[in-house]
Protein backbone atom coordinates (compact mmCIF):
# COMPACT_ATOMS: atom_id res chain seq x y z
CA UNK A 1 0.00 0.00 0.00
CA UNK A 2 1.23 3.47 -0.89
CA UNK A 3 -1.04 5.75 1.18
CA UNK A 4 -3.75 5.18 3.77
CA UNK A 5 -5.82 7.51 5.93
CA UNK A 6 -8.79 5.89 7.63
CA UNK A 7 -10.90 5.37 10.73
CA UNK A 8 -14.49 4.77 11.75
CA UNK A 9 -14.82 8.41 12.85
CA UNK A 10 -12.64 9.97 10.16
CA UNK A 11 -14.26 12.48 7.78
CA UNK A 12 -11.76 13.52 5.12
CA UNK A 13 -12.18 16.99 3.62
CA UNK A 14 -11.28 18.09 0.10
CA UNK A 15 -7.89 19.52 1.04
CA UNK A 16 -6.89 16.33 2.82
CA UNK A 17 -8.05 14.22 -0.10
CA UNK A 18 -5.95 16.33 -2.46
CA UNK A 19 -2.94 16.07 -0.17
CA UNK A 20 -3.20 12.28 0.01
CA UNK A 21 -3.58 11.94 -3.76
CA UNK A 22 -0.59 14.21 -4.38
CA UNK A 23 1.53 12.26 -1.90
CA UNK A 24 0.62 9.00 -3.64
CA UNK A 25 1.50 10.39 -7.07
CA UNK A 26 4.79 11.73 -5.72
CA UNK A 27 5.68 8.35 -4.25
CA UNK A 28 5.11 6.66 -7.59
CA UNK A 29 8.00 8.76 -8.89
CA UNK A 30 7.00 8.34 -12.51
CA UNK A 31 6.86 10.76 -15.40
CA UNK A 32 3.20 10.75 -16.32
CA UNK A 33 2.63 11.76 -19.90
CA UNK A 34 -0.64 9.83 -20.28
CA UNK A 35 -2.98 8.79 -17.47
CA UNK A 36 -6.22 6.80 -17.58
CA UNK A 37 -8.69 7.16 -14.69
CA UNK A 38 -11.38 4.49 -14.19
CA UNK A 39 -14.04 5.79 -11.77
CA UNK A 40 -17.55 4.36 -11.27
CA UNK A 41 -20.57 5.83 -13.03
CA UNK A 42 -23.52 7.76 -11.61
CA UNK A 43 -24.87 4.59 -9.96
CA UNK A 44 -22.03 4.98 -7.42
CA UNK A 45 -22.65 8.68 -6.90
CA UNK A 46 -22.01 8.47 -3.16
CA UNK A 47 -18.64 6.75 -3.59
CA UNK A 48 -16.80 10.10 -3.49
CA UNK A 49 -15.04 8.95 -6.65
CA UNK A 50 -16.46 11.89 -8.59
CA UNK A 51 -14.69 14.44 -6.43
CA UNK A 52 -11.48 12.39 -6.35
CA UNK A 53 -11.50 12.14 -10.14
CA UNK A 54 -11.99 15.91 -10.43
CA UNK A 55 -9.08 16.50 -8.04
CA UNK A 56 -6.86 14.10 -9.96
CA UNK A 57 -7.73 15.75 -13.27
CA UNK A 58 -6.91 19.23 -11.98
CA UNK A 59 -3.65 17.91 -10.57
CA UNK A 60 -2.53 15.95 -13.62
CA UNK A 61 -3.96 17.72 -16.65
CA UNK A 62 -1.50 20.65 -16.79
CA UNK A 63 1.34 18.26 -17.65
CA UNK A 64 -0.40 15.02 -18.69
CA UNK A 65 -3.02 13.79 -21.12
CA UNK A 66 -5.79 12.49 -18.85
CA UNK A 67 -8.55 10.23 -20.15
CA UNK A 68 -11.49 8.99 -18.07
CA UNK A 69 -13.49 5.84 -18.75
CA UNK A 70 -16.30 5.23 -16.25
CA UNK A 71 -16.60 1.59 -15.17
CA UNK A 72 -20.01 1.01 -16.73
CA UNK A 73 -20.04 -2.78 -16.80
CA UNK A 74 -23.45 -3.45 -18.37
CA UNK A 75 -24.89 -0.04 -17.43
CA UNK A 76 -26.02 2.64 -19.85
CA UNK A 77 -23.45 5.27 -20.88
CA UNK A 78 -23.50 8.38 -18.71
CA UNK A 79 -25.29 11.42 -20.08
CA UNK A 80 -23.60 14.82 -20.12
CA UNK A 81 -25.88 15.88 -17.26
CA UNK A 82 -24.85 12.83 -15.21
CA UNK A 83 -21.17 13.49 -15.91
CA UNK A 84 -21.54 17.06 -14.72
CA UNK A 85 -23.50 15.98 -11.64
CA UNK A 86 -20.85 13.47 -10.60
CA UNK A 87 -17.56 14.97 -11.80
CA UNK A 88 -18.26 18.71 -11.90
CA UNK A 89 -17.94 21.15 -14.78
CA UNK A 90 -14.17 21.53 -15.13
CA UNK A 91 -13.29 18.34 -17.03
CA UNK A 92 -13.87 18.63 -20.80
CA UNK A 93 -16.53 16.20 -21.99
CA UNK A 94 -14.21 14.88 -24.71
CA UNK A 95 -11.93 13.43 -22.04
CA UNK A 96 -14.64 10.91 -21.10
CA UNK A 97 -14.64 7.58 -22.96
CA UNK A 98 -17.49 5.04 -23.09
CA UNK A 99 -17.03 1.36 -22.30
CA UNK A 100 -18.88 -1.09 -24.56
CA UNK A 101 -18.92 -4.45 -22.77
CA UNK A 102 -19.66 -6.35 -26.00
CA UNK A 103 -17.33 -4.73 -28.54
CA UNK A 104 -14.43 -2.61 -27.25
CA UNK A 105 -12.50 -5.59 -25.98
CA UNK A 106 -9.21 -7.42 -26.10
CA UNK A 107 -8.97 -11.08 -25.11
CA UNK A 108 -6.16 -11.46 -22.58
CA UNK A 109 -6.55 -15.09 -21.49
CA UNK A 110 -8.82 -17.78 -20.06
CA UNK A 111 -9.50 -19.15 -16.60
CA UNK A 112 -9.84 -22.93 -17.12
CA UNK A 113 -12.96 -24.88 -16.22
CA UNK A 114 -11.19 -26.84 -13.47
CA UNK A 115 -10.59 -23.57 -11.58
CA UNK A 116 -14.29 -22.66 -11.78
CA UNK A 117 -15.23 -26.19 -10.73
CA UNK A 118 -13.13 -25.74 -7.59
CA UNK A 119 -14.38 -22.20 -6.87
CA UNK A 120 -18.02 -23.27 -7.25
CA UNK A 121 -17.60 -26.38 -5.07
CA UNK A 122 -18.38 -28.58 -8.04
CA UNK A 123 -21.51 -26.73 -9.22
CA UNK A 124 -20.07 -25.16 -12.42
CA UNK A 125 -17.46 -26.36 -14.88
CA UNK A 126 -17.21 -23.69 -17.57
CA UNK A 127 -14.08 -21.76 -18.48
CA UNK A 128 -14.05 -17.96 -18.36
CA UNK A 129 -12.85 -15.88 -21.28
CA UNK A 130 -11.13 -12.82 -19.78
CA UNK A 131 -11.57 -9.67 -21.83
CA UNK A 132 -11.08 -6.02 -20.92
CA UNK A 133 -11.47 -2.75 -22.76
CA UNK A 134 -8.66 -2.30 -25.27
CA UNK A 135 -8.02 1.23 -23.98
CA UNK A 136 -6.08 -0.29 -21.07
CA UNK A 137 -3.37 -1.29 -23.53
CA UNK A 138 -3.05 2.12 -25.22
CA UNK A 139 0.29 2.93 -23.60
CA UNK A 140 -0.75 4.79 -20.45
CA UNK A 141 1.97 5.51 -17.91
CA UNK A 142 -0.56 5.14 -15.09
CA UNK A 143 -4.03 3.62 -14.80
CA UNK A 144 -5.88 4.86 -11.70
CA UNK A 145 -8.85 2.73 -10.68
CA UNK A 146 -10.94 4.88 -8.34
CA UNK A 147 -13.94 3.58 -6.43
CA UNK A 148 -15.77 2.52 -3.30
CA UNK A 149 -15.39 -0.63 -1.24
CA UNK A 150 -18.82 -1.60 0.11
CA UNK A 151 -20.72 -4.89 0.59
CA UNK A 152 -21.63 -6.34 -2.79
CA UNK A 153 -23.97 -9.11 -3.88
CA UNK A 154 -21.66 -10.62 -6.53
CA UNK A 155 -18.13 -10.32 -5.20
CA UNK A 156 -18.74 -9.91 -1.45
CA UNK A 157 -17.09 -6.50 -1.28
CA UNK A 158 -17.09 -4.15 -4.27
CA UNK A 159 -14.18 -2.69 -6.20
CA UNK A 160 -10.44 -3.47 -6.47
CA UNK A 161 -9.93 -5.99 -9.30
CA UNK A 162 -13.71 -6.14 -9.87
CA UNK A 163 -13.63 -2.53 -11.10
CA UNK A 164 -11.38 -3.65 -13.95
CA UNK A 165 -12.67 -7.15 -14.72
CA UNK A 166 -16.36 -6.19 -14.77
CA UNK A 167 -16.36 -2.37 -14.80
CA UNK A 168 -14.41 -2.28 -18.06
CA UNK A 169 -14.60 -6.03 -18.72
CA UNK A 170 -16.24 -8.20 -21.34
CA UNK A 171 -19.50 -10.09 -21.36
CA UNK A 172 -18.09 -13.56 -20.69
CA UNK A 173 -16.27 -12.41 -17.55
CA UNK A 174 -19.29 -10.41 -16.37
CA UNK A 175 -21.80 -13.15 -17.11
CA UNK A 176 -19.90 -16.03 -15.61
CA UNK A 177 -18.59 -14.23 -12.53
CA UNK A 178 -22.12 -13.09 -11.67
CA UNK A 179 -23.51 -16.59 -12.15
CA UNK A 180 -20.72 -18.10 -10.06
CA UNK A 181 -21.69 -15.83 -7.18
CA UNK A 182 -25.42 -16.54 -7.54
CA UNK A 183 -24.99 -20.31 -7.66
CA UNK A 184 -22.53 -20.28 -4.75
CA UNK A 185 -25.11 -18.35 -2.73
CA UNK A 186 -25.51 -14.63 -2.15
CA UNK A 187 -25.95 -15.03 1.60
CA UNK A 188 -22.55 -16.74 1.75
CA UNK A 189 -20.89 -13.87 -0.17
CA UNK A 190 -22.38 -10.53 0.87
CA UNK A 191 -20.02 -8.51 3.07
CA UNK A 192 -17.18 -11.07 2.95
CA UNK A 193 -13.66 -10.28 1.85
CA UNK A 194 -12.59 -13.72 0.60
CA UNK A 195 -15.15 -15.19 -1.81
CA UNK A 196 -15.04 -17.39 -4.92
CA UNK A 197 -15.84 -14.42 -7.17
CA UNK A 198 -13.13 -12.28 -5.56
CA UNK A 199 -10.65 -15.12 -6.08
CA UNK A 200 -11.67 -15.30 -9.74
CA UNK A 201 -11.13 -11.57 -10.26
CA UNK A 202 -7.79 -11.58 -8.44
CA UNK A 203 -6.63 -14.63 -10.36
CA UNK A 204 -7.51 -13.04 -13.71
CA UNK A 205 -5.83 -9.74 -12.79
CA UNK A 206 -2.66 -11.46 -11.55
CA UNK A 207 -2.32 -13.77 -14.54
CA UNK A 208 -3.31 -11.46 -17.38
CA UNK A 209 -3.08 -7.80 -16.27
CA UNK A 210 -0.02 -7.70 -14.01
CA UNK A 211 2.06 -5.80 -16.57
CA UNK A 212 -0.38 -2.89 -16.64
CA UNK A 213 0.46 0.13 -14.42
CA UNK A 214 -2.76 -0.12 -12.37
CA UNK A 215 -3.00 1.66 -9.02
CA UNK A 216 -6.17 1.56 -6.93
CA UNK A 217 -7.62 4.51 -5.00
CA UNK A 218 -10.28 2.93 -2.81
CA UNK A 219 -12.81 4.80 -0.70
CA UNK A 220 -14.94 3.76 2.26
CA UNK A 221 -17.97 5.97 2.83
CA UNK A 222 -20.70 6.05 5.47
CA UNK A 223 -23.30 8.49 6.71
CA UNK A 224 -22.31 10.81 9.53
CA UNK A 225 -25.00 10.48 12.18
CA UNK A 226 -24.52 14.01 13.47
CA UNK A 227 -24.76 15.87 10.14
CA UNK A 228 -26.70 13.33 8.09
CA UNK A 229 -24.17 13.82 5.28
CA UNK A 230 -21.92 11.25 3.65
CA UNK A 231 -18.43 11.10 5.14
CA UNK A 232 -15.27 9.68 3.59
CA UNK A 233 -14.03 7.33 6.32
CA UNK A 234 -11.02 6.07 4.47
CA UNK A 235 -8.85 6.52 1.41
CA UNK A 236 -6.55 3.62 0.52
CA UNK A 237 -4.13 3.93 -2.40
CA UNK A 238 -1.91 1.12 -3.66
CA UNK A 239 -1.40 -1.64 -6.19
CA UNK A 240 -1.60 -4.70 -3.93
CA UNK A 241 -4.21 -6.85 -2.22
CA UNK A 242 -3.39 -5.30 1.17
CA UNK A 243 -4.87 -2.03 -0.12
CA UNK A 244 -8.19 -3.74 -0.80
CA UNK A 245 -8.26 -5.87 2.35
CA UNK A 246 -7.60 -2.86 4.57
CA UNK A 247 -10.43 -0.93 2.90
CA UNK A 248 -12.76 -3.93 3.12
CA UNK A 249 -12.12 -4.36 6.85
CA UNK A 250 -13.06 -0.74 7.45
CA UNK A 251 -16.17 -1.14 5.30
CA UNK A 252 -17.22 -4.12 7.40
CA UNK A 253 -17.07 -1.84 10.43
CA UNK A 254 -19.02 1.10 9.00
CA UNK A 255 -21.25 -0.39 6.26
CA UNK A 256 -22.71 -3.46 7.98
CA UNK A 257 -25.89 -3.07 10.02
CA UNK A 258 -26.19 -6.32 11.95
CA UNK A 259 -29.54 -6.80 13.67
CA UNK A 260 -30.57 -9.01 16.57
CA UNK A 261 -34.06 -9.82 15.21
CA UNK A 262 -35.69 -10.15 11.78
CA UNK A 263 -37.54 -7.18 10.29
CA UNK A 264 -41.25 -7.53 9.50
CA UNK A 265 -41.59 -4.47 7.25
CA UNK A 266 -38.79 -2.67 5.43
CA UNK A 267 -39.25 0.47 3.31
CA UNK A 268 -36.47 1.44 0.89
CA UNK A 269 -36.30 4.70 -1.04
CA UNK A 270 -34.59 4.76 -4.44
CA UNK A 271 -33.24 8.18 -5.40
CA UNK A 272 -34.51 8.81 -8.97
CA UNK A 273 -31.15 10.31 -9.95
CA UNK A 274 -29.45 6.96 -9.37
CA UNK A 275 -32.06 4.24 -9.68
CA UNK A 276 -33.95 4.02 -12.96
CA UNK A 277 -33.99 0.23 -13.36
CA UNK A 278 -34.56 -2.84 -11.22
CA UNK A 279 -31.11 -3.95 -12.40
CA UNK A 280 -29.83 -1.27 -10.02
CA UNK A 281 -32.86 -0.75 -7.81
CA UNK A 282 -32.92 -4.34 -6.67
CA UNK A 283 -30.14 -3.39 -4.30
CA UNK A 284 -33.20 -2.80 -2.13
CA UNK A 285 -33.60 -6.59 -2.18
CA UNK A 286 -29.96 -7.71 -2.24
CA UNK A 287 -28.93 -5.59 0.70
CA UNK A 288 -31.92 -6.41 2.94
CA UNK A 289 -32.78 -10.02 2.10
CA UNK A 290 -30.71 -11.38 4.98
CA UNK A 291 -32.60 -9.22 7.50
CA UNK A 292 -36.24 -9.63 6.48
CA UNK A 293 -38.45 -12.10 8.37
CA UNK A 294 -40.27 -14.96 6.68
CA UNK A 295 -43.70 -13.62 5.79
CA UNK A 296 -42.48 -10.02 6.00
CA UNK A 297 -42.71 -7.29 3.36
CA UNK A 298 -40.25 -5.10 1.50
CA UNK A 299 -41.72 -1.89 0.05
CA UNK A 300 -39.60 -0.19 -2.59
CA UNK A 301 -40.37 3.48 -3.33
CA UNK A 302 -39.07 3.89 -6.89
CA UNK A 303 -40.11 7.24 -8.42
CA UNK A 304 -37.47 7.08 -11.19
CA UNK A 305 -38.11 3.50 -12.33
CA UNK A 306 -38.47 3.22 -16.10
CA UNK A 307 -36.99 -0.16 -17.08
CA UNK A 308 -35.88 -3.51 -15.71
CA UNK A 309 -32.48 -3.96 -17.36
CA UNK A 310 -30.25 -1.10 -18.47
CA UNK A 311 -29.15 -3.25 -21.40
CA UNK A 312 -31.91 -3.92 -23.94
CA UNK A 313 -31.33 -7.69 -24.12
CA UNK A 314 -31.15 -8.04 -20.34
CA UNK A 315 -34.35 -6.00 -20.04
CA UNK A 316 -36.03 -8.43 -22.44
CA UNK A 317 -34.83 -11.44 -20.46
CA UNK A 318 -36.07 -10.03 -17.15
CA UNK A 319 -39.47 -9.41 -18.70
CA UNK A 320 -39.52 -12.93 -20.15
CA UNK A 321 -38.43 -14.94 -17.10
CA UNK A 322 -39.16 -12.72 -14.08
CA UNK A 323 -37.83 -12.82 -10.54
CA UNK A 324 -38.95 -16.36 -9.71
CA UNK A 325 -36.23 -17.62 -7.39
CA UNK A 326 -33.26 -19.95 -7.71
CA UNK A 327 -34.87 -23.29 -8.70
CA UNK A 328 -37.01 -21.77 -11.47
CA UNK A 329 -34.12 -19.67 -12.77
CA UNK A 330 -31.69 -22.60 -12.88
CA UNK A 331 -34.29 -24.63 -14.76
CA UNK A 332 -34.75 -21.77 -17.22
CA UNK A 333 -30.98 -21.57 -17.75
CA UNK A 334 -30.82 -25.29 -18.52
CA UNK A 335 -33.74 -25.14 -20.92
CA UNK A 336 -33.25 -21.82 -22.74
CA UNK A 337 -30.29 -20.74 -24.84
CA UNK A 338 -31.06 -17.01 -24.59
CA UNK A 339 -30.75 -17.03 -20.80
CA UNK A 340 -27.78 -19.41 -20.91
CA UNK A 341 -26.00 -16.89 -23.13
CA UNK A 342 -26.62 -14.09 -20.58
CA UNK A 343 -25.70 -15.60 -17.23
CA UNK A 344 -25.38 -12.22 -15.52
CA UNK A 345 -29.10 -11.75 -16.22
CA UNK A 346 -29.80 -15.17 -14.71
CA UNK A 347 -27.74 -14.26 -11.65
CA UNK A 348 -29.68 -11.01 -11.32
CA UNK A 349 -32.98 -12.88 -11.40
CA UNK A 350 -31.77 -15.03 -8.50
CA UNK A 351 -30.49 -12.04 -6.52
CA UNK A 352 -33.71 -10.11 -7.08
CA UNK A 353 -36.01 -12.73 -5.64
CA UNK A 354 -37.14 -13.22 -2.05
CA UNK A 355 -37.01 -16.97 -2.72
CA UNK A 356 -40.65 -17.00 -1.65
CA UNK A 357 -39.86 -15.92 1.92
CA UNK A 358 -41.36 -12.43 1.91
CA UNK A 359 -43.39 -10.11 -0.32
CA UNK A 360 -41.68 -7.51 -2.50
CA UNK A 361 -43.87 -4.51 -3.36
CA UNK A 362 -42.55 -2.05 -5.91
CA UNK A 363 -44.09 1.43 -6.08
CA UNK A 364 -43.10 2.85 -9.49
CA UNK A 365 -43.41 6.37 -10.80
CA UNK A 366 -44.96 7.22 -14.18
CA UNK A 367 -42.19 5.46 -16.11
CA UNK A 368 -43.51 1.95 -15.42
CA UNK A 369 -46.96 0.43 -15.05
CA UNK A 370 -48.26 -1.81 -12.29
CA UNK A 371 -48.94 -4.46 -14.94
CA UNK A 372 -45.25 -4.49 -15.85
CA UNK A 373 -44.25 -4.78 -12.20
CA UNK A 374 -46.61 -7.72 -11.67
CA UNK A 375 -45.38 -9.44 -14.83
CA UNK A 376 -41.92 -10.01 -13.34
CA UNK A 377 -43.17 -11.41 -10.05
CA UNK A 378 -43.44 -8.38 -7.77
CA UNK A 379 -46.50 -6.85 -6.12
CA UNK A 380 -47.26 -3.24 -7.08
CA UNK A 381 -48.68 -0.32 -5.14
CA UNK A 382 -49.47 3.33 -5.80
CA UNK A 383 -46.40 5.52 -5.31
CA UNK A 384 -48.22 8.63 -4.14
CA UNK A 385 -50.20 6.70 -1.55
CA UNK A 386 -47.11 4.94 -0.24
CA UNK A 387 -45.02 8.13 -0.25
CA UNK A 388 -47.66 9.82 1.89
CA UNK A 389 -47.68 6.99 4.38
CA UNK A 390 -43.93 6.34 4.30
CA UNK A 391 -42.64 9.86 3.66
CA UNK A 392 -38.86 9.72 3.04
CA UNK A 393 -38.58 13.30 4.27
CA UNK A 394 -40.00 12.36 7.66
CA UNK A 395 -38.72 8.85 8.27
CA UNK A 396 -35.28 8.37 9.75
CA UNK A 397 -32.90 5.59 8.78
CA UNK A 398 -33.60 2.57 10.94
CA UNK A 399 -36.69 1.69 12.95
CA UNK A 400 -39.68 4.05 12.93
CA UNK A 401 -43.06 3.86 14.66
CA UNK A 402 -45.90 5.49 12.71
CA UNK A 403 -48.82 7.32 14.24
CA UNK A 404 -51.04 4.22 14.15
CA UNK A 405 -48.35 2.10 15.82
CA UNK A 406 -46.98 0.36 12.72
CA UNK A 407 -43.24 -0.29 12.92
CA UNK A 408 -41.19 0.06 9.74
CA UNK A 409 -37.47 -0.10 9.13
CA UNK A 410 -36.49 2.65 6.69
CA UNK A 411 -33.46 2.74 4.38
CA UNK A 412 -32.79 5.91 2.42
CA UNK A 413 -30.09 4.48 0.17
CA UNK A 414 -29.59 0.69 -0.11
CA UNK A 415 -26.30 1.13 -1.97
CA UNK A 416 -24.52 2.26 1.18
CA UNK A 417 -24.58 -0.89 3.25
CA UNK A 418 -25.78 -4.37 4.11
CA UNK A 419 -28.52 -5.21 6.59
CA UNK A 420 -28.39 -8.73 8.02
CA UNK A 421 -29.07 -10.77 11.13
CA UNK A 422 -26.00 -10.92 13.31
CA UNK A 423 -26.38 -14.64 13.96
CA UNK A 424 -26.83 -15.40 10.26
CA UNK A 425 -23.82 -13.36 9.23
CA UNK A 426 -21.63 -14.88 11.93
CA UNK A 427 -22.74 -18.41 11.08
CA UNK A 428 -21.77 -18.02 7.43
CA UNK A 429 -18.37 -16.42 8.00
Amino acid sequence: MIIEKSGVNVALGRDEKASLLKAALDRLGKRLRRVLIIPPDITRFNSNAGELTAILYSMLSPSSQVDIIPALGTHEPMTVEEIRTMFGRDIPIERFKVHDWRRDLVHVGDIPAEEILALSEGRLDYSVRVEVNRILFDGYDLILSVGQVVPHEVSGMANYTKNILTGVGGQDTINKSHFLGAVYGMERIMGRIDTPVRRLFNMAAEEFLSELPIVYALTVVSKDTASGRMALRGLFIGDDEETFVSAARLSQKVNLDLLDRPLRKVVVYLDPREFKSTWLGNKAIYRTRMAIADGGELIVLAPGLREFGEDAEIDRLIRKYGYCGTPATLTAVNENEDLRANLSAAAHLIHGSSEGRFQITYCPGPGMTHREIASVGFAAANLDTMMQRYDPNRLRDGMNTLGDGEEVFFIRNPALGLWALERQFAASQ
